[in-house]
């Protein structure tokens, strides 16, 4: 055991040490070797041994500051490795940090979008009571309007929208006069594009690619909610437009 460790102390050490060590012992014994041989000849003086003092250690001195200033040097660039060590991890536990408050984000977002869905759903019921139902073109009786919001009520929360849709691309009425034909249906117009750019903002914040938001503007209410943009009238007040939309829409009662 104790050899193993004296192994290992060994190798630790930089061999710039042991060189300096081994010239040191080298010179000293060669200065011990040369006052045995010549001091017996010389009157050893305080001056002179002073001066072969100094004469016998300034070149030790020497390479003991060369040998310093290498060894420092390593030791600069072991620690500038472990700076950019240290700095590599930081990066990694920064983007951690970042990927798990993204993840957190888009959790809350999912969250948040099932309420916000449900809005938007009774919001597009209402709006298309207000345009289709009984309150307005009558085309759709009051069980067919509640069995369609009894399908809201159990997770088709899209329906409406869809409807919408369908009516804009099959039965090639006005889509505008069925948003914004009366004050009522602008009003549910405005507070359906109100809620659901609220849910498009935190799409934004939660998803850097982009990908929740284009998803979220490509279903019924994505779609909806563009031509809601669409057919939004201009600086005009909207109740003052009311007749010209309903007028434009073939007289729709609302």
């Amino acid at each position: 055991m104790a050899r193993n460790k004296v192994l290992i102390f060994i190798r630790r050490r930089d061999w710039r040490i042991w060189f300096g060590t081994t010239i040191t012992l080298i010179w000293m014994i060669g200065g011990i070797w040369y006052l045995a041989l010549h001091a017996p000849e010389q009157a050893m003086t305080p001056e002179v041994i002073g001066s072969f003092l100094e004469g016998a250690f300034a070149p030790l001195a020497f390479l003991w500051l060369v040998l310093g200033l290498f060894m420092q040097q390593r030791e600069l660039a072991i620690n500038t490795q472990a700076l950019q060590h240290t700095s590599e991890q930081s990066t990694k536990q920064t983007m951690a940090i970042a990927a798990t408050e993204m993840n957190a984000r888009q959790e809350t977002f999912f969250k948040i979008a099932e309420n916000v869905k449900q809005q938007l759903g009774g919001i597009s019921g209402m709006l298309y009571s207000s345009s289709m139902g009984p309150a307005g073109d009558g085309l759709m009786s009051r069980e067919d309007m509640d069995d369609t919001f009894s399908q809201v009520a159990n997770g088709d929360v899209e329906i409406f929208a869809r409807l919408f849709l369908t009516i804009e691309f099959i039965e090639n009425r006005k889509l505008a006069d069925l948003l914004y034909g009366t004050e009522i249906r602008a009003r549910h117009s405005r507070n359906f594009m109100r809620a659901f750019e609220k849910l498009r903002k935190l799409a934004i914040n939660c998803d850097i690619e982009g990908i929740i938001e284009d998803s979220l503007m490509q279903n019924a209410f994505g779609l909806l909610y563009q031509r809601m943009l669409d057919f939004k009238p201009g600086d005009e007040n909207i109740a003052e437009n009311s007749d010209s939309l309903s007028n434009a829409g073939g007289g729709t009662k609302g």
